[in-house]
């Protein structure tokens, strides 16, 4: 059975004429009554009754045209569904967040594609660091990564979405808390709470800032993410130097202060141009027509 008689079956059964229906189709009525008359041979029954009056469907024509509107709206949806693909507007969408940007930047991002690409679904991978989202850029499991320069993968595409300075977590009960203001060399002596990868940015920075005020910082615990990295502070297990977009998320028996001559990180967000689909790409049009990026003007060559 050729989809085309099926339409052709459709429009006369709608319209109980086939002069109207031949008109809506744009086609002859004599090749409308021949491909009705077709399929018809090819069923092997009588799908409607004519006389000169009227056009009336048989109880087989009845049954099929209840089971050809089923079909041909699924392969309508089916079509609409495809274009829409094909189009950007119609899929999933995975990203990454570093531990931080969950905070401040998950939930703008998140109800941004919710209201702008409806047909979107988001895989969200949180508390992610930057080597770790490199990696998942790098073989495909993930789209998208919201991360913190400098990426070691020259394949990666970033844009800058803002920049942070670091902020000191103290436990509550800790004496520089009621200090009036702190300096990075009253932070020699203390003992440092630090991310476990060793190729965190937030740790290069950290070690930036400690070694820009004399001292290396005494590396006493470590934590695979922001939330455990917190807790330990909260535990009196050391102090952390962290982006400032951590305060948005604040945590009992942690207090954050501001540190004068802390090394400032960028917050970007990263992806691979030459694997990227038409639906990341909507994704980044979204984005950028919203302003989240800090370069108003980015190149045409940035958007894929």
């Amino acid at each position: 059975m050729e989809l085309r008689h099926l339409r052709y079956f459709a429009a006369v059964a709608e319209t109980r004429h086939f002069g109207r229906a031949a008109e809506r189709l744009h086609l002859a009525q004599p090749a409308l009554s021949q491909s009705v008359r077709q399929l018809e041979a090819e069923l092997g029954v009588s799908l409607f009754t004519r006389t000169t009056r009227q056009v009336q469907l048989t109880p087989a024509g009845e049954y099929l045209f209840r089971e050809a509107q089923r079909v041909l709206g699924s392969i309508d949806d089916s079509v609409r569904g495809v274009r829409r693909i094909a189009d950007g507007r119609l899929g999933l969408v995975r990203i990454a967040f570093t531990g931080t940007a969950a905070f401040t930047q998950l939930p703008r991002i998140a109800r941004l594609i919710k209201r702008e690409l409806p047909g979107v679904a988001l895989e969200i991978h949180a508390d992610l660091l930057t080597p770790a989202q490199v990696e998942g850029l790098g073989d495909g499991r993930l789209d998208l990564g919201v991360l913190r320069p400098p990426v070691s993968d020259d394949g990666l595409t970033t844009r800058t979405i803002t920049r942070e300075r670091l902020v000191v977590a103290l436990p509550a009960d800790h004496r520089l808390v009621e200090e009036p203001e702190l300096a990075m060399a009253d932070l020699r002596a203390e003992p440092f709470v630090m991310y476990a990868d060793t190729h965190s940015a937030v740790n290069e920075a950290v070690l930036r800032s400690c070694r820009d005020a004399g001292f290396t910082p005494q590396r006493e615990h470590e934590a695979p993410g922001t939330a455990v990295l917190l807790a330990l502070v909260a535990a009196s297990l050391g102090v952390a130097l962290v982006p400032e977009s951590v305060q948005a998320s604040p945590l009992r028996g942690v207090v954050f202060r501001d540190v004068p001559g802390t090394v400032v990180t960028e917050l970007a967000l990263a992806w691979r141009p030459q694997d990227a689909s038409p639906l990341v790409a909507s994704v980044l049009e979204v984005l950028a027509a919203d302003g989240l990026f800090e370069d108003p003007h980015p190149e045409l060559s940035e958007v894929p």
